[in-house]
């Protein structure tokens, strides 16, 4: 009978498989994407040594659950230390990892399939804490420009319902009221647009008269859940704005 230590050896060497696909060998591992989806690495040869890479499926995964192609600061911050922790590579997309020859071929499969894992969790972060980000990015920027606001204020509507606004924006020109929308939930998206319509036009009396504010829908779009249809119920009642762009938010605030 073999030893725990034997067994080891064996049975979790037997989890990784490699198969010739074209140029590359590739190597079918026991790590899973957060879906489900299998986690391969693709190992080419050289004359100048080894080159292992996910090919770039790693970020192309984050992509295809709803994260636009533009990452935020915050997220590329943590793919790069991710990269620089487990001694992994980040060029054009791909996760690498170099070899001159094949004796540490299996702490290198291991590295670059916990880098390729690690990546891949950064979704957790953004699904669960999507609108927290989002509001705390957006209350960076304003101060960066220089335009004060007060967060998590509540204003009363005309049916006598209680709003709590995401910012209330004040510069010499004039004062606004934003709104951030953001989910990393398709499903989600259109609950929170109805949300923000009823708002808008509960508090519609507030655009009126000398002191008339401003409303702001602020759609964070690198989460790729919106349609065109959820731009359109609220621009009627609402300045529409995105995220991707957030210099073009400055003149609504500002004019």
């Amino acid at each position: 009978m073999a030893t725990p230590c034997e067994a080891i050896a064996e049975q979790i060497g037997g989890l990784f498989s490699c198969t010739p696909l074209r140029e590359y060998i590739r190597i079918r591992t026991p790590f899973l994407y957060p879906d489900g989806d299998v986690i391969d690495l693709f190992l080419k040869e050289s004359p100048g040594g080894i080159t292992l890479t996910d090919l770039g499926e790693t970020l192309r995964w984050l992509r295809c659950q709803g994260l636009s192609q533009r990452r935020s600061a915050k997220q590329r911050q943590l793919i790069e230390d991710i990269c620089l922790t487990h001694g992994v590579e980040l060029y054009k997309g791909m996760l690498m990892l170099r070899l001159r020859e094949a004796e540490g071929m299996g702490a290198a499969v291991t590295r670059i399939a916990q880098g390729a894992l690690r990546v891949a969790d950064i979704w957790f972060t953004l699904r669960t804490r999507a609108v927290e980000s989002a509001t705390e990015e957006v209350a960076d920027f304003l101060a960066e420009k220089q335009i004060t606001y007060e967060r998590g204020e509540r204003l009363a509507g005309r049916s006598g319902r209680a709003w709590t606004l995401d910012f209330h924006t004040r510069t010499p020109q004039r004062s606004a009221l934003v709104y951030v929308l953001s989910t990393g939930s398709r499903g989600a998206a259109r609950g929170l647009v109805e949300h923000v319509v009823a708002a808008w036009y509960d508090l519609s009396h507030f655009r009126v008269g000398p002191e008339a504010l401003r409303f702001v829908s602020l759609f964070d779009d690198t989460m790729d859940v919106w349609t065109e249809e959820d731009f359109r119920l609220v621009e009627n009642l609402s300045d529409v704005s995105h995220w991707s762009r957030p210099e073009d938010l400055v003149p609504l605030l500002v004019a």
